[in-house]
C-alpha cells in the first residue's frame, strides 16, 4: 500500500515496505505559516499512534507531530536543521519530518485516504 494516508491531525503517511514516511500536509503547512524551526524526534524512539513525536515552530505558534502508527524511528529528515521552511514549500515530498519502522500495517486502515481527506476538510 504506497498510498497516502492522513489523519485529522493534518499528518500524512505514505508506506514503502515496512517503513513509513511521515509529514504534515499542505493544509497543516499554510494554517502554521512560516515555519522557523523543527524539533526533531531521536532515532530509535518507540511511538505510539497519537504519540507527539516531533514539535513544528511557526511564527504564529508550536504544534505537536503525532505518529500516525505504533513503530520506531529509524530516520529524520536533517535537512529541516538548516531550512525549516522546506516544510512550507515542499511540506508533501521533500519536507517529510520522520519515518518510522511499522509495527502493524493494518493500523493504516483507520486513516483517511485522499478522498476522505479532502471531504474532511470541507467540513472543518
Amino acid at each position: 500500500m504506497n498510498e497516502v494516508r492522513y489523519t485529522k491531525e493534518h499528518e500524512w503517511i505514505q508506506l514503502d515496505g515496512e517503513v513509513a514516511t511521515i509529514g504534515i500536509t499542505n493544509h497543516a503547512q499554510e494554517s502554521l505559516g512560516d515555519i522557523v524551526f523543527v524539533d526533531l524526534p531521536e532515532i530509535g524512539k518507540v511511538v505510539s499512534a497519537g504519540d507527539d513525536a516531533s514539535v513544528i515552530e511557526s511564527v504564529k505558534a508550536a504544534s505537536d507531530i503525532y505518529s500516525p502508527v505504533d513503530g520506531e524511528i529509524v530516520e529524520i529528515n536533517n535537512n529541516l536543521n538548516d531550512n525549516a521552511a522546506l516544510i512550507n514549500e515542499k511540506a508533501e515530498s521533500e519536507g517529510w519530518i520522520f519515518k518510522v519502522k511499522i509495527i502493524d500495517i493494518k493500523q493504516l486502515e483507520n486513516l483517511m485516504n485522499s478522498s476522505d481527506y479532502e471531504e474532511f476538510l470541507k467540513q472543518e
